[in-house]
C-alpha cells in the first residue's frame, strides 16, 4: 500500500547537514495499523510527512498503491493526498468560524467528485460519538471532541490511509484511552493507519511497531530498549 525504498532526508544549515532520515526501508501492508515510537528530534515526524508526499525526499522512493509519488506535480500529489490519504495531528486544527460538520467538510474541497457530503459528515460525527455536536463551533468543544472532528475530518473523502501525527499528546490520559479506541475501531473496519508517537503506552493498539532513532528505523522497538531510553538520565522523559 505505501513502500518506502532507501528513504532519506538532509535538511542543510549554515554549518552542516543534517540527516533526520536515514536511509529507511518501510513496507506497509493493507490494513495494518503501523505505530512508530520515538523521541522528539528522533526523524519520526519527517519520515511521516515523505509518506504522505508532503516532504520531498533527499534520496529513495515512496510509493502509494505501487505508484512512486515523488516524480508527480504538486497538483498531482495533491490529488493522491485527498483521495488516498486521511491526516490527523497533534493539533486538530479546527477552523474556529465554521461549525463541526463544515470543519469535517473541509477535505471535500480538494476532492469534489469524492464520497464527501454533508450527510455524510452528519454520519461521521455520528460515529465519532458526536452525534448532537454537528452545529458546535469549536470554542464549545472539549479537546477530545475536537480530536474526534479532526477523526472524522481524515475519514470524509473515504481514504484507505490515515496518517497520524502524535493525534493524543495534547490529550489526558481518559480521552487518550477513547481516542486510541476509536483509531482500534476505524483499523477494524479496514483503514490502514500510520501513527507515530513519543508513547509506548499506545504499542498495544498496533499490530506492527517500529522504533525510531537518530533518524534510523527499526522493527520492534523493545530491541533497542524504547522504555530505556525514556528514563535516561538528563532526558526530558526522566524530568517528567
Amino acid at each position: 500500500m505505501i513502500e518506502a525504498t532507501g528513504v532519506t532526508k538532509t535538511f542543510k544549515t549554515n554549518s552542516s547537514n543534517v540527516v533526520a532520515v536515514d536511509d529507511v526501508n518501510l513496507d506497509v501492508k493493507p490494513g495494518e495499523f503501523v505505530l512508530i515510537l520515538g523521541r522528539s528530534g528522533s526523524g519520526k515526524s519527517t519520515l511521516l510527512g515523505m509518506l504522505a508526499g508532503l516532504i520531498h525526499p533527499s534520496a529513495g522512493i515512496v510509493k502509494i498503491h505501487g505508484n512512486e509519488i515523488g516524480g508527480l506535480s504538486e497538483n498531482k500529489t495533491a490529488e493522491v493526498r485527498a483521495k488516498e490519504i486521511g491526516f490527523v495531528f497533534q493539533f486538530s486544527g479546527l477552523i474556529p468560524t465554521i461549525t463541526a460538520v463544515e470543519n469535517v467538510m473541509l477535505p471535500t474541497l480538494f476532492y469534489p467528485d469524492g464520497p464527501g457530503s454533508r450527510s455524510r459528515a452528519v454520519e461521521l460525527l455520528k460515529k465519532v460519538g458526536l452525534s448532537e455536536r454537528e452545529d458546535a463551533y469549536p470554542s464549545t468543544l472539549s479537546s477530545g471532541e475536537m480530536k474526534r472532528v479532526a477523526i472524522a475530518r481524515a475519514l470524509i473523502n473515504g481514504p484507505p490511509i490515515i496518517i497520524a501525527d502524535e493525534p493524543t499528546g495534547d490529550l489526558d490520559v481518559d480521552t487518550e484511552i477513547e481516542i486510541m479506541e476509536l483509531f482500534r475501531n476505524v483499523n477494524r473496519e479496514g483503514t490502514t493507519i500510520i501513527m507515530v508517537t513519543h508513547n509506548p503506552d499506545l504499542v498495544p493498539y498496533a499490530n506492527s511497531i517500529y522504533g525510531m532513532v537518530k533518524g534510523k528505523l527499526v522493527k520492534d522497538p523493545e530491541s533497542f530498549c524504547f522504555r530505556t531510553w525514556k528514563a535516561e538520565p538528563g532526558s526530558q522523559a526522566e524530568m517528567e
